[in-house]
């Protein structure tokens, strides 16, 4: 459920402002007089998910005779880690195996991005996504895979380039099951 939250734009400018001067840049120059608006309004953008429930992506669900597994692989997402405020970014992989309905394939990408623009850690954000689908396609299975990139270790820290972490989180007959473990692992690493 999306939390009523409102971003209160003026304090994150003035919160902006004061690291801008306590890294010692003068805010009146001219390159940095509208930053913290910027900033202000990147946050709204990029955390918009917190305002948003995701159920309102799938009020529409379809009765569909269907027992072979759906899946959308390669949806892009971006994210902020909570731990440092810095993006990452990747790519989810979505499948389920459904019991009685299916939805909207665009609706698997809103979702996901209802859950990637919150503060996240990866290992959350692939379990919210997961359960969230659970509970409300009640399928056979639910299967997702994130592989993203962390900027908070790429430019900063440890400073590794190229790294990727992959995470899963697997539900059902996905879990239970080896043979539809391996057939929906394989098919979202293009078979």
């Amino acid at each position: 459920m999306a939390k009523n939250v409102k971003i209160d734009s003026q304090r994150i400018e003035n919160a902006v402002s004061e690291i801008l001067k306590a890294l010692g840049e003068d805010t009146a120059r001219e390159g940095l007089k509208l930053t913290p608006k910027r900033v202000a309004n990147m946050y709204a953008e990029l955390l918009a998910g917190s305002r948003e429930n995701p159920a309102d992506h799938i009020k529409t669900l379809f009765r569909e005779k269907c027992d072979e597994i759906v899946l959308l692989r390669d949806i892009p997402f971006c994210s902020i880690c909570e731990h440092h405020l810095m993006p990452f970014i990747g790519k989810a992989h979505v499948a389920y195996l459904p019991a009685e309905f299916v939805v909207g394939v665009s609706k698997l990408a809103r979702i996901v991005d209802c859950f990637a623009r919150r503060l996240q850690m990866q290992e959350r954000l692939t379990a919210q996504i997961a359960d969230f689908l659970n509970e409300n396609l009640k399928p056979l299975g639910v299967a997702v895979v994130l592989e993203a990139a962390h900027s908070c270790m790429t430019i900063r820290g440890i400073k590794k380039p190229g790294s990727i972490m992959v995470s899963s989180a697997l539900r059902g007959i996905f879990k239970k099951d080896p043979r539809s473990r391996a057939e929906v692992l394989s098919l979202m690493h293009n078979g």
